[in-house]
């Protein structure tokens, strides 16, 4: 599998300079295509992933991901790209429906200018820490996920699951009907930034991996989608490895000059984890 390289230098330059001017949307196709494409302009394309949700990807953070997902009543969105103007009447348009908006996490590949459009947007309290960097403009309402809640969309349940690691308030979503979820950074969609620490990551693959035996879910969603890169039920057992491994002195880590902020990372099975000096605890 292809690996998605993301580098924690530009990242951290991106954390630093976070606030987008508003601009509007250029549409160059709206109908659905053999392709599943619903939507395309400049900076954002959506494509249908089954019957009631849909897939944006933007083009400035490795095709950092949206998710669209339906009810029979209301739809929600699952985080707001770095740079895509005009996207609350893009999704509603696509749902016809109120959408609510629902940050993964707050950084600003997730949380970026459009979710200026939203009148209240729910994120993990616990990411409040990255509210100043990263949503320092929005002047709505926060309003806060509790772990175990329920959004009942009218025909379908998505519950939260909070999954530390790539950062404080990292969420997990799951449908456990359909049998799959939304993991966003919280597995790294092959390339895991660990901000937390190790051993944070690895509680939070032992929780996900006792929900998915219980419901039998078979693959997550990652927050940069290419197609090829679900977050499957081994993937999440590799990276807690991964994250053992080098708290046990089993795995030796290997240095990045070229990363300050998280110089060090392991591989293992076309995975990468990254992490730095204060998470290895």
């Amino acid at each position: 599998m292809k690996r998605l390289i993301v580098s924690a230098v530009m990242l951290t330059a991106v954390l630093a300079s976070c606030t987008h001017e508003k601009s509007e949307a250029q549409v160059s196709e709206s109908a659905q295509t053999a392709d599943g494409i619903v939507y395309k302009d400049e900076n954002v394309e959506i494509v249908q992933l089954d019957s009631h949700t849909w897939h944006g990807k933007g083009n400035l953070m490795y095709n950092e991901s949206i998710y669209l997902i339906e009810g029979e009543k209301e739809a929600i969105l699952l985080d707001a790209g770095t740079k895509m103007p005009g996207l609350r009447k893009i999704v509603e348009g696509i749902v016809n429906k109120p959408v609510t908006l629902i940050a993964t996490h707050v950084h600003p590949d997730h949380t970026g200018m459009a979710v200026n459009e939203w009148e209240s947007i729910w994120i993990n309290a616990a990411d409040e820490v990255n509210v100043p960097r990263c949503m320092p403009n929005y002047k709505g309402e926060k309003k806060y996920l509790t772990d175990g809640q329920i959004f009942d969309l009218g025909g379908r349940q998505i519950e939260i699951l909070f999954g530390p690691g790539h950062t404080p308030g990292s969420t997990i979503f799951i449908d456990k009907e359909a049998k799959y979820g939304f993991s966003a950074d919280a597995f790294g969609s092959t390339n895991l930034l660990v901000f937390t620490d190790l051993s944070t990551e690895a509680g939070t693959c032992d929780r996900v991996l006792r929900f998915v035996e219980k419901y039998g879910l078979t693959h997550f969603y990652p927050g940069h989608f290419g197609g090829e890169n679900l977050e499957t039920p081994q993937r999440i057992k590799d990276i807690k490895t991964l994250c053992e491994g080098v708290l046990d002195g089993t795995l030796e880590k290997e240095t990045d000059l070229l990363n300050g902020m998280l110089k060090y990372y392991v591989d293992g099975d076309g995975i990468r984890v990254r992490f730095g000096e204060t998470q290895i605890r």
